[in-house]
C-alpha cells in the first residue's frame, strides 16, 4: 500500500504563491479483533502491518513468542485485522493513553460540526499567522534545550498569543489549551491553532470541536488530517518556516499579505461575468486545482493591490471572498458595465481590471501596465490576437465617456477608446515579461476547460496555475 498521497496545495515562498502537488503522510485506521472481540482502532502507517501487530501484542503483553499467535489475517483493503492468540485477553483492560498518534482512537466529525463550519467563512492573513508562528517559537525555550517537548498556540486574526502549552505529546498540547480556555472563559471560536508537531485527524477533530478555523504546522499533516480539514472548513497550512509554508485546503480564506511588494494607488477589479453562454455555466465558479476559478484570480489580485472589488450582481456566490463586492450601475449592460462599475465604485482613481476567467495573472505584466498609469486616460496591452481590454488599467478620467456609450445602448468595451487619451504596449513589451502570452488566457468554452484541466493533470504539477513573478 502507498504510504503518500499527493495532493493540490498553494505553496508560498518569498511572498509569491504558486500551485502545485505535494506527498502527504497516510494516516490508515486499522481495526483490531483480537479472538473474535473488537479491540481498538490502530492508527498507524500501511506498511509490515504484520510486524506492528505482533510488536503491540508483545508490548501489551498478550503474547511472549510467535507460538502465542494461532492466525493473523490482514484485510488491507478495509482496514480490519483478525489475530487469534493462545491466551484469552484479560476481562479488564487498563488502557493507557499514550502521547503518541492516538492507538486505540479514530475520529468522524459530527455533520452538525461540518455544517456549522460550511456556513461561516473564515478570513485570515499570512502576516498574522506568521506573527502566532513566531510567538510560540519564542515560548518553546523546552522544546529547543531538551527535544521531545511538543507545543502549541492559540491567537486571534491578528496574531496576537492568547494560550500556549507545552507536553510530551502533540495531542496534550492541544487538550491543554481547550482546557485553560474553559478555566478562563475563553471563547475559540474562528481562532487560530499553531502547532509543532504533525497534525493528524485527532488534532483536526479536537480543533474543529473547538471552533478553530486556521490549524498551521511546523511540519506535515496526515492525508486523512487534510481530507478532514477540506470538509470541515478549516484552512490547513504545514511547513511554516521563516515567511514560507505551505497551504493544504481553503486557501480562499488566507490573504498572502505582500503589503511591501502591492501596487499602490491602484484598485484591482475583477469582473465576475454574465451568462456565459459559450461555457454554459458561470466560469467563476469552474473548479481548478482545489478552488474556483475566482478564488485563483483573487487570490493573486490581493498580493498585488490593497483595494480588491469584485463586480458582480449575485454577491451570495462570493460571500466567503474578504473584499467588497458591487453591482452593475448599468444593469446587465455586457463587460463594459462592469468596467464603469469598478472604476465608479474604486477608492482609487485608477483600477486595473481582469476578467474572472483569465487565471494566469502575471505579476510583472501587471506592473508594467500599471507603471503607465500617468500617460493617459486607459492603458489596453496588446497580444498577437490584437488588444487586451479585460486585462488594463482605466481611470476616473474615463466615466463621462463611459457613461455617454452606455446612454447610447452600446455595450462594446471599446466603443468609448477614441473619446479619451489611450496609451496601448505593444505586444513586444508584454512578452518581455510573459513570453507565451499566458496572461491573456482565458476559458470561454468547456473544450478550453476540459482542456485546461488535461493539462493539469499530464503535468502532476499544475503548470498552468503556477504564479508568475
Amino acid at each position: 500500500m502507498d504510504n503518500n498521497k499527493a495532493h493540490h496545495i498553494v505553496r508560498i515562498k518569498n511572498g509569491r504563491s504558486e500551485h502545485l502537488r505535494r506527498n502527504t503522510v497516510t494516516e490508515y485506521p486499522m481495526r483490531l479483533r483480537v479472538n473474535g472481540n473488537e479491540l481498538a482502532t490502530l492508527v498507524c502507517s500501511p506498511h509490515q502491518l504484520h510486524y506492528l501487530l505482533v510488536g503491540f501484542f508483545r508490548l501489551q503483553g498478550f503474547i511472549t513468542s510467535l507460538d502465542d499467535v494461532l492466525a493473523l489475517d490482514i484485510c488491507e483493503k478495509h482496514g480490519i485485522a483478525d489475530v487469534h492468540i493462545n491466551d484469552e485477553l484479560p476481562e479488564r483492560l487498563q488502557p493507557t493513553l499514550t502521547s503518541g498518534c492516538g492507538t486505540g482512537i479514530a475520529y468522524n466529525l459530527p455533520t452538525r460540526l461540518l455544517n456549522e463550519s460550511k456556513q461561516r467563512p473564515r478570513h485570515y492573513d499570512t502576516r498574522g499567522l506568521l506573527q502566532l508562528m513566531k510567538e510560540l517559537n519564542d515560548l518553546t525555550e523546552k522544546y529547543r534545550n531538551h527535544g521531545g517537548i511538543h507545543s502549541a498556540a492559540i491567537g486571534d486574526i491578528e496574531g496576537t498569543l492568547l494560550l500556549h502549552a507545552e507536553d510530551i505529546g502533540r495531542h496534550n498540547t492541544f487538550d491543554r489549551v481547550a482546557g485553560e480556555a474553559m478555566y478562563k472563559g475563553l471563547d475559540l471560536q474562528d481562532k487560530m491553532l499553531v502547532t509543532s508537531g504533525r497534525v493528524s485527524t485527532e488534532m483536526v477533530a479536537k480543533a474543529a470541536r473547538l471552533g478553530v478555523g486556521l490549524i498551521g504546522s511546523r511540519t506535515s499533516p496526515t492525508d486523512k488530517a487534510v481530507a478532514l480539514c477540506e470538509q470541515a472548513g478549516i484552512t490547513l497550512v504545514g511547513y511554516i518556516r521563516g515567511k514560507n509554508m505551505d497551504i493544504y485546503t481553503h486557501p480562499e480564506q488566507l490573504c498572502i499579505n505582500t503589503a511591501g511588494d502591492r501596487i499602490h494607488d491602484v484598485t484591482g477589479v475583477i469582473l465576475a461575468g454574465g451568462e456565459s453562454r459559450r461555457m454554459g455555466s458561470n466560469k467563476s465558479l469552474l473548479p481548478l486545482a482545489g478552488a474556483r476559478f475566482i478564488d485563483h484570480v483573487y487570490r493573486r489580485m490581493a498580493e498585488l493591490f490593497n483595494e480588491v472589488i469584485i463586480v458582480t450582481n449575485t454577491p451570495d456566490l462570493y460571500k466567503e471572498i474578504p473584499c467588497r463586492k458591487v453591482p452593475d450601475i448599468y444593469y446587465a449592460q455586457g463587460a463594459l458595465a462592469g468596467v464603469h462599475s469598478g472604476l465608479a465604485h474604486a477608492r482609487c482613481e485608477k483600477i486595473f481590471v481582469v476578467a474572472c476567467d483569465m487565471p494566469f495573472i502575471s505579476a510583472k505584466v501587471v506592473k508594467e501596465i500599471c507603471n503607465h498609469a500617468d500617460q493617459g486616460d486607459l492603458v489596453v496591452p496588446y497580444s498577437s490576437n490584437g488588444h487586451e481590454p479585460l486585462h488594463a488599467l482605466y481611470c476616473k478620467s474615463c466615466l463621462p465617456a463611459m457613461e455617454e456609450v452606455l446612454d447610447a445602448g452600446l455595450k462594446r468595451i471599446i466603443a468609448f477608446f477614441d473619446k479619451v487619451h489611450q496609451v496601448e504596449l505593444p505586444a513586444a513589451t508584454i512578452r518581455q515579461h510573459d513570453p507565451e502570452e499566458k496572461s491573456f488566457q482565458n476559458i470561454n468554452t468547456p473544450e478550453d476547460y476540459f482542456r485546461l484541466r488535461g493539462t493539469l493533470v499530464e503535468n502532476e504539477e499544475p503548470q498552468l496555475m503556477r504564479a508568475q513573478n
